[in-house]
Order: C-alpha cells, then structure tokens, then sequence
C-alpha cells in the first residue's frame, strides 16, 4: 500500500478539513519565501487536493 492510499485511508471523510490544511501550509510556504513560488505552491496545493479528492468545492477551481 502506497503512502498516498495510506492518506486516503485516513482522511476519509475529512477531505474539506484536509484541503484547508493544504492551503494553511501552502500560504505559510507563500509567506515564508515572500511569493517568491507561489504558482509553483498553488500547482502542488492544487494537485494534492486532487490527490486527496479535497478540491470539490475550491473557489480557484472555477
């Protein structure tokens, strides 16, 4: 069993609670390097999320 199914396994159910985890981090990351790799951030919060199954009600995914 992979890492990814393991994180699957354990989130179930609580994918909105994950997806908010994943943007806290990734804007902590933004805040940390000051912007400097903030598409690259939002490309990486983005497909976790898709990963994850978190991304269904995400307002950038409009």
């Amino acid at each position: 069993m992979s890492v990814m199914d393991k994180l699957k396994q354990m989130l179930k159910g609580h994918e909105d609670q994950a997806g908010k985890g994943i943007d806290k981090a990734g804007d902590f990351v933004d805040e940390k390097t000051q912007g400097k790799y903030s598409s690259q951030v939002d490309t990486a919060q983005d497909k976790l999320k898709e990963q994850l199954g978190s991304d269904h009600d995400d307002p950038r995914q409009s």
